[in-house]
């Protein structure tokens, strides 16, 4: 807890320079409005620890930045997020895919769509085979409309599985 507000720590590193007091210079995340800070800490600093729980909710759509969720068992209790605060995770959602909700004090302030998800690669060039050391790359373009790297070997129609925080291909399912 963070100026009356729930934060995730995204970077630390703790910085020791001779005959002065340890900094940690961290990289935050408002876990309510999405924006990320970068902030220096001393060592006496105090925080609260939040309580927060997960919840499976539904995602349903997108439409003009907003992304549109419902409950799991009750697609009546709609609700949305911005695309600030969903953030760059957002381009790995597919229609009705089950994504977790971050629960503070009785209301879910936010999203996560899992460390790795499989997605269905539905565009990609022919993979061309040339003189290189390594294996080559080519762009996939993925069911949810994210673009990214995989290996020459992948297909259209194939399913992978991608590491959403990494935004990297993991291997082929």
């Amino acid at each position: 807890m963070y100026n009356g507000e729930p934060w995730e720590v995204l970077e630390y590193n703790l910085m020791k320079v001779a005959q002065r007091r340890p900094v940690v210079q961290t990289k935050i995340r408002n876990l309510i409005k999405g924006g990320v800070q970068e902030k220096n800490f001393q060592q006496g600093d105090v925080f609260e620890e939040v309580e927060i729980t997960k919840k499976n909710i539904k995602y349903l759509y997108a439409n003009k930045g907003q992304y549109w969720f419902c409950e799991e068992n009750d697609p009546s209790q709609r609700f949305f997020f911005t695309e600030e605060q969903v953030g760059t995770q957002a381009k790995f959602f597919k229609p009705n895919s089950i994504v977790e909700g971050l629960i503070f004090d009785g209301k879910i302030i936010s999203v996560s769509a899992g460390i790795k998800v499989q997605l269905k690669v539905a565009e990609t060039p022919p993979g061309v085979k040339g003189d290189r050391a390594q294996g080559g790359t080519k762009a996939a373009k993925l069911e949810s409309g994210a673009t990214i790297q995989v290996p020459l070997f992948i297909e259209e129609g194939d399913v992978i599985e991608v590491n959403t925080e990494l935004e990297q291909y993991v291997k082929r399912v």
